[in-house]
């Protein structure tokens, strides 16, 4: 049977994933390399005056990076809690996922570089 629309359940599901958010910053030290890297890319892009084009461009890339870092941490998660033994397929799916990061945080880069290198000369 399908449920009816509710505001209250769409707020509980708000607050979950603002949990999700705080999980992530408190206990991922990559996250937190994360945001200070953001933080320096917008303040770069507010002193440079960056264009809307631009804006879309590091918030898409910074937004990719966050969601790969999100889904990482939820497979390495997974993982621990199916077995936290040596299991060899378990290290290749961690692997993989941290790749996935790693692949979107150099997409990251060469948005930036491709954004804020023309800004500066």
């Amino acid at each position: 049977m399908k449920k009816k629309f509710s505001v209250v359940a769409r707020l509980h599901s708000v607050r979950y994933a603002l949990n999700g958010c705080c999980v992530l910053l408190t206990e991922e030290h990559n996250s937190r390399v994360h945001v200070v890297a953001a933080v320096a890319v917008v303040i770069l892009a507010l002193v440079l005056g960056a264009s809307v084009s631009d804006w879309i461009v590091l918030i898409f890339a910074i937004a990719l990076v966050w969601i790969t870092e999100a889904l990482n941490t939820c497979i390495e998660n997974l993982c621990d809690l199916y077995s936290t033994e040596f299991n060899p397929q378990i290290g290749k799916i961690k692997d993989i996922a941290a790749a996935a990061v790693f692949i979107a945080s150099l997409a990251a880069i060469i948005c930036g570089l491709l954004v804020f290198v023309p800004l500066v000369f």
